[in-house]
């Protein structure tokens, strides 16, 4: 009788896979996969992010790309689990230039979900643990230098003398990630960011803002925050900290430098990218350029009839300066979102009048119920406990498809409709308009597809469903007259400050901009999955538009996203420029049409 523990179960799988796959016919595979089956490959086998769903997906993957790959030595790692009739079990594999890591899940003995990662490039591993550099020259060396010394060198003749191989736009958190695993791999690296120092796209944050994320969702690679981080961290020490890492990672970040013009030169394989360094011009010819601006481009802010004769003071939330100078004051804040009940609220506390105007309809996940129902089990401490650092939680996170992901978040909103239903009930008896995703599916969703129309409460809501914070649903702001605002209902609110918490616009536009109209063109809509969704149009994509991978545009590429996001799916950037870097044969499969261009 065959013994059938998870475990045995699995590493039957896996042996299955790897002889099938060693055959070279992909139709020796698809007896391995359920019909409901979704392969979700990080660059291991597609050089993309890219997921499979269905037979006939994986079997042309596999068509172009198992001959190439060369993935053998399926090993599983641990032990495997089993609940609810999956079977769920991590292994480890290598391919013709990488070593990897996979998570899969089995229904029965077929698989139903297939994850598939690569960790490292064969020859160009990091230099870590026992392969770390000595750091000191043991001997006698004439015209010895120090390692500060070298790094003064380095630090001058980089973007002058020598030129990076990779140029990343951007220098808040996305691309100090970015650049801090480029460093570990060796690739010469700038950082270009407008403000002054690191951090400072945190610090000139409105005051109040903290991280609506814990703690343990947000570690930067490499370098965990110590264990007595705050679970919410406040924006200056989150910026302070991002300042102390690129300085430890010996990150070459070019502050107080603003990109001019990027131009890609097809013949030559490199870009022209023209900064001003602290007043002086100087071009830079890298070979790849990384957008690390976010996911989003230009503040939206409104334009409304009558706002240049507006005389109290008007701004964009990015541009908030804080509350107190308002104590006493009528404030109208046009949004519902995150910075607009953030801002809202921080305003009441500092005395003034506040009206939050809501134009549709926003999602309220309660901050202690999304901890405990949506994220607890990946990233909090019981989950330390339970093994599982941010590491595994991210590539867990990472197994589940896109196109099932909803059905994983829908029973999670659910139980927080019933346990925050008092909350829930008092808002909309306030005329908040709520909802819960166009099919229930809650705040992660939300944030994949359109990247908005959410707040995660951490108090404000309080303050609208008892009144103090005051409410105008489902109007928008009509006029705007020297001393009040005119709401499309005919309602006139007067008004010492109007602070326009509206979002921001496509990052295509900073393509647009600082490249040309045609490459932003050529790339197309930044975020989203194609849902079908509010502001998510489809087609179906299966992965998020353009982030972490080969865009349409040569040697272009999109990173950003939250703390998590960016920590995670910079690993995956990164291995991409290093093996283009090393010169190795990097086939893109699968490469992402453009559907919308904004």
């Amino acid at each position: 009788m065959t013994a059938n523990t998870p475990s045995q179960r699995a590493q039957r799988w896996l042996d299955a896979f790897g002889a099938a796959l060693a055959s070279g016919n992909p139709y020796n595979v698809l007896p391995l996969f359920d019909a409901d089956c979704y392969w979700r490959d990080l660059v291991s086998f597609t050089w993309n992010i890219r997921t499979q769903e269905g037979h006939d997906a994986v079997r042309d993957m596999l068509a172009a790309r198992q001959a190439d790959t060369a993935a053998s030595n399926f090993q599983l790692e641990g032990e495997a689990t089993e609940a609810d009739g999956v079977t769920e079990a991590w292994f480890t594999f290598e391919t013709r230039v990488s070593r990897g890591r996979g998570h899969l899940r089995l229904k029965g003995d077929k698989a139903w979900t297939l994850l598939t990662t690569m960790v490292e490039l064969k020859g160009f591993e990091e230099k870590k643990g026992a392969n770390r550099i000595k750091g000191a020259e043991h001997g006698v060396h004439k015209g010895r230098k120090s390692w500060l010394e070298l790094r003064q060198d380095e630090q001058a003749r980089l973007g002058y003398e020598d030129q990076p191989y990779v140029v990343i736009i951007g220098g808040g958190q996305g691309g100090i990630i970015l650049a801090a695993r480029l460093r570990r791999l060796g690739v010469p690296t700038i950082v270009v960011e407008k403000n002054p120092r690191p951090g400072d796209s945190w610090r000139n944050r409105y005051k109040s803002l903290c991280l609506h994320d814990p703690v343990w969702y947000d570690h930067l690679p490499y370098m965990p925050f110590p264990d007595d981080w705050p679970v919410f961290a406040p924006k200056d020490k989150v910026g302070d900290w991002l300042e102390m890492y690129t300085k430890v990672m010996e990150i070459n970040y070019w502050g107080s430098t603003t990109a001019k013009k990027a131009s890609y030169d097809e013949a030559k394989g490199e870009w022209t990218v023209v900064v001003d360094r602290n007043g002086e011009e100087v071009t830079l010819r890298p070979k790849q350029l990384v957008f690390a601006l976010g996911v989003s481009g230009y503040p939206n802010v409104p334009k409304i009839p009558g706002a240049e004769t507006f005389e109290g003071d008007q701004h964009h939330s990015s541009k908030h300066p804080g509350p107190e100078k308002y104590a006493g004051k009528k404030a109208v804040v046009l949004g519902s979102n995150n910075s607009a009940h953030d801002i809202c609220a921080a305003l009441w506390e500092h005395g003034a009048d506040v009206t939050m105007i809501q134009r549709s309809s926003t999602h309220i996940a309660p901050s202690n119920s999304l901890m405990e129902l949506a994220l607890g089990g990946l990233y909090s401490e019981e989950a330390l406990k339970n093994g599982i650092d941010h590491h595994k939680a991210d590539l867990i996170f990472a197994s589940v498809p896109y196109k099932i992901m909803h059905t994983f978040h829908i029973p999670v909103y659910e139980e927080m409709k019933k346990r925050d239903a008092d909350l829930y009930s008092r808002l909309e008896k306030a005329g908040f308009l709520l909802d819960f995703g166009d099919d229930g599916s809650g705040l992660f969703m939300k944030y994949l597809r359109r990247g908005s129309g959410y707040y995660i409460d951490v108090g404000a809501s309080e303050l609208v469903a008892n009144g103090s914070i005051k409410l105008k649903s489902g109007v928008n702001i009509e006029r705007i007259n020297p001393k009040s605002v005119l709401l499309t209902d005919g309602t006139e609110l007067p008004a010492d400050l109007i602070v326009y918490a509206t979002g921001y616009g496509s990052m295509n536009h900073w393509l647009a901009d600082l490249v040309s109209p045609e490459v932003a063109d050529r790339v197309g809509k930044v975020w989203g999955l194609g849902s079908s969704t509010t502001k998510d149009p489809g087609p179906w994509e299966g992965e998020l538009r353009n982030m972490w991978k080969p865009t349409n545009q040569q040697q272009l590429w999109i990173h950003g996203g939250n703390l998590h996001q960016s920590r995670h799916y910079s690993q995956f950037l990164s291995l991409q420029l290093k093996a283009r870097y090393e010169g190795l044969d990097t086939p893109v499969y699968g490469q992402a049409a453009v559907h919308h261009l904004r």
